[in-house]
C-alpha cells in the first residue's frame, strides 16, 4: 500500500518581524497565503525510513533524517511507540531553498501520508502540534488556505479570501539561507527599536474582498532589505517584473525567490514571459492563490 499527499507552496503577503527573541527566533505576523505550486509525497512500507527525490532540483534535496519528511515520520511513530519503517518519495516542483516552505510542505506531507497509512486517524489539533515542532512554517503547509501566523509562526488563524490572486514567481539561482537571512536582518537593525509585529488590517481587508490592487498597496517584508544585502541581484528582477506590468512586487520568505501580483492570468503569463526573457532570473512560474493544504490525492 502506498498513501500519496499533495501539498502546496506559500507566499508571505505580509512577513512582519519582530527583534530576536531570548530563545533565537522571532515574534512574527506572518500572513501566509498558499499558492498552485505543489510537491507531492508518497509514503509506503520498507524495511527501514528511507527517502528519494524527484524533479527540478532534486539534487539539492537532503536524502538523510535532516530532511524534515523523515523527522514527520519519525515524530509521528514515535508517539505512537512504533517504528518509522517507510519509504517517502517527494516529487519536487516547489523551488528548492526558495523562501516558498518546499521542506516545510513536505513535513506536512509525510506526516499527513504516514497517518494515513499507518491508520492511525490522528486529530487534526494532534498533527498540527507535531508541525510545530517541526518547524515554524509546518502547520501552514498543513491547512493551506490562507492564515495568519504569531509566535514564531506557527501559532495560525484562518482567514477568509473573497477571490482569486494571480502571482509569478521568479526562480534565483541557488538558495538563501533562511538562518542567515534573520541574521542579517538582525545586523541591519543593530541599535533599532524594533517595533512589535502586527498583522496590516489593509491588507486583511484586501484578501477578504479579493481586491488584487488594494492587496499589492499593502504587500511587505520586513526580511526583504536582509534578502536584497545577501544577495544585490535580486533587485533587478524586482524592478523587471514591476517593467512588465506586475501590480506589486515583493521577495518571497526569506528568498531568494521574488513574488509578483499580477491583475489577472493572463497577466502573469505576460510578466513570467518579460522575467524569462530579462535574464535575471532561471525561471518564472506562474501560480494562482488560495490553494488547499495537505490533501490525499492517492491511496494504492
Amino acid at each position: 500500500m502506498s498513501v500519496t499527499v499533495r501539498v502546496p507552496a506559500k507566499v508571505n503577503v505580509q512577513l512582519a518581524v519582530g527583534g530576536a527573541r531570548a530563545d533565537g527566533f522571532h515574534d512574527l505576523a506572518n500572513v501566509f497565503l498558499a499558492v498552485s505550486l505543489y510537491d507531492e509525497v508518497t509514503v509506503s512500507p520498507a524495511s527501514s525510513l528511507t527517502i528519494t527525490c524527484s524533479g527540478p532540483d532534486a539534487a539539492q534535496v537532503p536524502l538523510d533524517r535532516t530532511n524534515l519528511a523523515a523527522r514527520a515520520a519519525e515524530l509521528l511513530a514515535a508517539r505512537h511507540g512504533q517504528s518509522p519503517d517507510v519509504h517517502i518519495h517527494i516529487a519536487k516542483d516547489i523551488p528548492v531553498a526558495g523562501g516558498m516552505a518546499g521542506g516545510s510542505a513536505d513535513g506536512a506531507g509525510a506526516l499527513l501520508a504516514c497517518d494515513v497509512l499507518w491508520g492511525l486517524g490522528s486529530s487534526r489539533s494532534e498533527l498540527l502540534s507535531i508541525c510545530a515542532e517541526l518547524g515554524s512554517d509546518v502547520p501552514f503547509s498543513l491547512v493551506g488556505g490562507a492564515a495568519l501566523g504569531t509566535g514564531r509562526g506557527e501559532m495560525l488563524t484562518e482567514l477568509e479570501v473573497g477571490g482569486d490572486f494571480h502571482w509569478v514567481f521568479a526562480v534565483a539561482d541557488g538558495g538563501l539561507s533562511t538562518p542567515a537571512v534573520y541574521g542579517e536582518f538582525d545586523r541591519l537593525n543593530e541599535g533599532v527599536a524594533v517595533p512589535a509585529p502586527v498583522a496590516s488590517p489593509a491588507l486583511l481587508d484586501a484578501l477578504r474582498t479579493g481586491d488584487a490592487t488594494a492587496l499589492a498597496g499593502a504587500l511587505v517584508n520586513d526580511l526583504q532589505p536582509a534578502a536584497l544585502s545577501l544577495r544585490p541581484s535580486l533587485s533587478a528582477t524586482l524592478e523587471a517584473g514591476m517593467a512588465a506590468g506586475a501590480l506589486a512586487s515583493l521577495v518571497s520568505g526569506s528568498g531568494p525567490t521574488t513574488a509578483f501580483l499580477t491583475k489577472d492570468e493572463e497577466s502573469a503569463r505576460s510578466v513570467a514571459e518579460a522575467l524569462l526573457g530579462s535574464g535575471t532570473c532561471r525561471a518564472a512560474r506562474v501560480a494562482s492563490s488560495p490553494a488547499g493544504g495537505a490533501t490525499v490525492v492517492a491511496r494504492a
